[in-house]
């Protein structure tokens, strides 16, 4: 047991340890403290309500651009990141992560490029400091056109 010197302040933290083998040790703490506690909504749902293919000519095709239009609830993100992988979300082929300015409604479009034509994994996570949410989908991308 530790406790102050009759000398200091009598409000002076009194701090004791015991030592219980059968549930740990315990601390026991007197004396008064304050704490600040900050309620996050965060974000709560992100969804991918559009995938459009870009046209580009024929020197331009070595890769295939898809804008996804994605929407979310809750509080707005300050980064998004997305992860193509291979049909089954087993095996990441790439990963972007870019930081996003939405000032008043979650919606932003997210360009991606594919470098050939085949069946992608696409999770797309949006974020901030508190929280995290990931939409799925599996695009099909076929030389510059998608579904």
């Amino acid at each position: 047991t530790t406790g102050a010197s009759s000398n200091s302040d009598p409000s002076a933290i009194v701090e004791s340890v015991e030592d219980n083998p059968d549930a740990g040790c315990h601390i026991y703490r007197n004396g008064y403290y304050r704490s600040g506690i900050s309620v996050v909504e965060g974000i709560l749902e992100v969804n991918i309500i559009q995938m459009t293919s870009i046209q580009m000519t024929e020197s331009q095709a070595e890769n295939s651009l898809v804008d996804f239009v994605v929407t979310c609830q809750g509080s707005l993100p300050t980064d998004v990141c997305t992860v193509v992988s291979d049909p089954t979300c087993q095996v990441s082929k790439s990963v972007v992560c870019d930081p996003v300015a939405i000032s008043d409604e979650c919606l932003l479009t997210i360009r991606r490029s594919f470098e050939e034509p085949g069946t992608y994994c696409i999770n797309i996570t949006l974020g901030d400091d508190s929280s995290q949410a990931l939409a799925s989908a599996l695009i099909s991308v076929n030389g510059g056109e998608s579904t």
